[in-house]
């Protein structure tokens, strides 16, 4: 881009020597001194830099490379606090010169925002150190957050990602807290009495937002990498608040493990002398890849082998991954502007998975990607109002509105579409030169397609110019003749409703056509036209997209779904999850009926893989959270849904056995959820015996954590006001990790409509203070249980009252996070099904300051327009089936 919002070139950083000094736990505030070396490119009287929320007190600039430099000093600054830039303004001319050293005392505050240099809250487990700040109900821990714009907010710096320096560190901290930075402590010395400075070794050249510390009642474990670097095994620790670092074992036991896979790999062995994970207790997202010291929500990192949730052990190995992939491919290559954070993003999803299918194939983890993660891409690439992966930003404070899971999931999409097409092993051939070619420097998408085309011999950037610049993904249609069929390709819309100028992208297509005659494998044969005709093709059995592994959907003829439906032998477990999805958001979108889509679940009946289920109940799921306003309906997708989970149901039970593998404790826990979901009456009881006898004794009859989720439901479903106080109050009280994500997900089944006024909506919005801990959701936790809301009848529209109503409130609690208020946005509005409520989104946000979610926003309406096109486009047509088939 030419149009970029950027900093001036007038100065170009090389290294950074930045001293924290006199946090202080009263005013929440700290000083700071900034040493800034580089270059001065021409002559200017100014120097224009990154600052937010920050005081800056005076500044001096050296000029020269001997003792009789030139000085200037200067303490007359402008402040914009709309582009997040400072202007230092000196009396004189500064000449250009090839060295320059900028030095800028400054104070700064210690937020509660979870961006920048910020304060989290706590309730210690163990006895914490003297010094750690506390107030009545917390103790809190000091750590930072600078992607992609917030390093700004901690100290003045030129915060964009192509300008790169190293970073020498130094902290001044309390004696008995531990500071941590991106490189090992370098020395520590005594300053005032009580406190200590702790000064870190030189980073390698890096981009601002990737530098990190931490300050804390820190406790550790350790383990190694089993390959040498440099003659050393490197050092891994896992850091927590005093009191936890036993839970962090199971991080402990993969991060060694994939540090020395990916050196494999990639071909360049991990750049820094060590590797910390710091547990953060308030965190916005998942983790955060801080080169050498990286940060993670306690869900995203911890695990007590006793009260957590089998679930997040897959959580845990795969973030850990993910975070670990960012070490080479974001920190160690960085992108050169924020309109490419898509490849960060999505290789590092696709390698985190891959690290993780290495360790523990027994996961079947890419058909969890399949149903979790390309799942939801196609979903947010379906509406109009997506966008490309690869999009223009103008300045960095637009990057938040495209620091989505379109980066992450379709971006991931497509580098796995591309590793399949050229061969993995290819792949990471490319991977490993454009590490090799671009080591600690920026490199655009170009240079990554170029790398992987001299590998490869193929042309990538031919292939996949157009799934990264355009927008959308395709359906392609399929006609039968005999023995031949035609597929043509056209842009795919939830709503239903592309219109000619949606419809003028083409993209490359890898069939993976299974089904050729005389062929008994996959052909790789690619569609590259709007439209073409493949003769030899068996009128018995065929199949696109083998594998899943083409971002596309396929539109099949309904006998051919229905036939499909009875051919499960001849697919793999990818297969049937990518079938049912495409199924299930044709019907969506009108492209076919949701009576094809029913018939192709009811041969899944004797169906035991969690993945495929999964898929098939998130589609039945969607169908009643349209159609299931009419009882008749709801009450024959109930009985429907059982039908199809009794086998496998059945299979499993209510105990774990002895030795069996990790997914099936995860389709235990789906299946007695979905039971008590859809009012089964047997399985119901019997939860809420274990949730009574829980209550009157929990130390006798304790819950096991996989199956909190169907006992904790059943509660809700049987005694709302009791149960949502138990849960409240659990909420607040549990030792369990995983424990408040699983009591917010329990109380946001609530349907009592009284609880949800008077007690759910108020705990959901309270800020706290003045409200009590008790009785308000931190920020960072808010879309758990308000995306919980979204998809519940009773719930839903008294959110969105209570939202419309309490605007002022709702933007107060989370006004230092604009993240924090486009995630709620995102996960509150989504799930209505009426044009009326549409409206009245429409006519409330037309008065309102929209910038930093207007893009989110527009993606609600979307969606909402879709469900309500769905809904009246194809209602006659599910009861019609169900009544058909015997089900209502």
């Amino acid at each position: 881009m030419t149009d970029r919002d950027i900093l001036p070139d007038t100065f170009k950083p090389v290294h950074y020597d930045l001293v924290i000094t006199d946090l202080d736990f009263k005013t929440w505030s700290y000083k700071g001194t900034v040493t800034i070396e580089g270059q001065l490119t021409k002559p200017t009287t100014e120097i224009v830099l990154n600052t937010l929320e920050l005081k800056l007190l005076n500044s001096k600039i050296e000029i020269g490379q001997s003792k009789s430099d030139q000085s200037w000093e200067s303490s007359k600054f402008t402040e914009d606090t709309k582009s997040q830039r400072s202007t230092i303004t000196f009396a004189e001319q500064l000449p250009a010169s090839p060295k320059a050293s900028l030095t800028i005392e400054f104070t700064g505050e210690l937020n509660h925002d979870m961006a920048g240099f910020y304060r989290s809250q706590y309730k210690p487990v163990a006895p914490p150190a003297a010094s750690v700040p506390r107030d009545d109900e917390f103790h809190y821990m000091l750590s930072t957050q600078f992607e992609s714009c917030d390093a700004r907010r901690a100290f003045p710096c030129f915060d964009e990602p192509n300008l790169k320096a190293t970073f020498d560190f130094a902290i001044e901290i309390p004696e008995d807290q531990v500071a941590l930075s991106n490189m090992p402590v370098k020395e520590t010395k005594p300053t005032t009495q009580g406190k200590k400075l702790v000064s870190f070794e030189r980073s390698p050249i890096m981009s601002t937002y990737l530098l990190a510390w931490a300050v804390g009642d820190f406790e550790h474990i350790e383990a190694f990498t089993d390959r040498e670097y440099n003659g050393k095994k490197i050092p891994v620790r896992v850091y927590t608040t005093r009191g936890l670092k036993e839970q962090g074992q199971w991080a402990l036991q993969h991060a060694p493990k994939i540090i020395d896979y990916f050196s494999e790999q990639f071909e360049i062995d991990y750049p820094l002398p060590k590797s910390d994970i710091l547990a953060v207790h308030e965190f916005t997202h998942g983790a955060m890849e801080n080169w050498g010291l990286v940060t993670y929500r306690m869900t995203a990192i911890l695990f007590d082998e006793k009260l957590s949730e089998a679930r997040f052990r897959n959580r845990i190995a795969y973030v850990v991954a993910h975070e670990l992939a960012h070490q080479w491919f974001g920190n160690l290559v960085t992108m050169d502007w924020w309109d490419e954070l898509w490849l960060n993003e999505g290789f590092a999803t696709w390698a985190g998975w891959l690290a993780t299918d290495h360790l523990h194939p027994d996961w079947d983890v890419w058909p969890q990607f399949i149903n979790e993660g390309m799942d939801q891409a196609f979903s947010l690439d379906a509406v109009r109002s997506s966008h490309p992966i690869q999009v223009e930003v103008r300045d960095a404070l637009d990057v938040n509105q495209i620091f989505d899971k379109i980066s992450y999931l379709k971006g991931c999409s497509m580098i796995r579409m591309l590793a399949s097409h050229l061969g993995v092993k290819t792949f990471l051939k490319g991977i490993a030169i454009y590490l090799q070619k671009h080591q600690y420097s920026n490199a655009k998408t170009e240079a990554l397609w170029a790398a992987l085309s001299e590998a490869s011999g193929t042309d990538v950037n031919t292939l996949m110019q157009n799934w990264i610049e355009k927008v959308g993904f395709p359906v392609l249609t399929v006609t039968e003749e005999d023995q031949k069929i035609s597929v043509k390709q056209s842009r795919f819309l939830s709503t239903g409703d592309v219109k000619p100028e949606d419809d003028q992208t083409t993209w490359w297509v890898p069939l993976s056509l299974k089904g050729k005659t005389g062929s008994k494998g996959i052909e790789p044969l690619a569609l590259t036209t709007k439209e073409s005709t493949i003769d030899g093709v068996s009128n018995d059995f065929y199949q696109l997209n083998a594998g899943a592994t083409g971002f596309y959907r396929v539109n099949y003829p309904e006998s051919r779904l229905k036939r499909l439906g009875t051919q499960l032998d001849h697919l793999t477990t990818e297969d049937k999850i990518f079938i049912t999805g495409s199924a299930a958001d044709l019907a969506f979108s009108g492209h076919a009926t949701t009576a094809a889509l029913l018939s192709f679940v009811q041969g899944l009946k004797q169906e035991t893989h969690y993945r495929v289920l999964s898929q098939a109940l998130d589609s039945l799921a969607t169908i009643k959270s349209i159609f299931g306003d009419d009882e008749q309906v709801k009450a024959g997708l109930e009985k429907f849904t059982l039908e199809v989970i009794d086998n496998a149901l059945r299979t499993v039970g209510w105990e774990a056995k002895e030795g069996e593998d990790f997914n099936t404790g995860l389709l235990r826990k789906r299946l007695l959820l979905t039971a008590v979901s859809n009012s089964h009456e047997e399985i119901r009881k019997g939860a809420f015996e274990r949730w009574s006898a829980y209550q009157a004794n929990p130390e006798q009859s304790p819950i096991p954590a996989n199956l909190r989720a169907p006992v904790y439901h059943s509660a809700i479903v049987t005694d709302p006001a009791n149960a949502v106080a138990a849960l409240k109050k659990e909420w607040y009280t549990t030792p369990a990790i995983d424990g408040k994500e699983i009591c917010l997900q329990a109380l946001g089944r609530t349907t009592d409509v009284e609880v949800i006024k008077k007690v759910l909506l108020p705990f959901l919005f309270n800020s706290s203070p003045p409200a009590a801990a008790a009785d308000s959701i931190p920020g960072a936790d808010m879309h758990i249980l308000s995306g919980m809301f979204a998809g519940n009848r009773a719930a839903r529209p008294l959110m969105w009252a209570y939202i419309r109503d309490n605007w002022d409130e709702f933007t107060g609690k989370l006004a230092g996070n604009p993240i924090l208020v486009d995630r709620m946005i995102n996960v509150s509005l989504p799930k209505f099904n009426d044009l009326e409520t549409l409206k009245e989104i429409e006519a409330f946000f037309a008065g309102k300051d929209t910038k930093g979610f207007d893009r989110t926003l527009e993606q609600v309406k979307d969606k909402i327009r879709g469900r309500a096109a769905y809904k009246t486009r194809d209602a006659k047509g599910v009861k019609q089936w169900l009544v058909s088939n015997g089900y209502a």
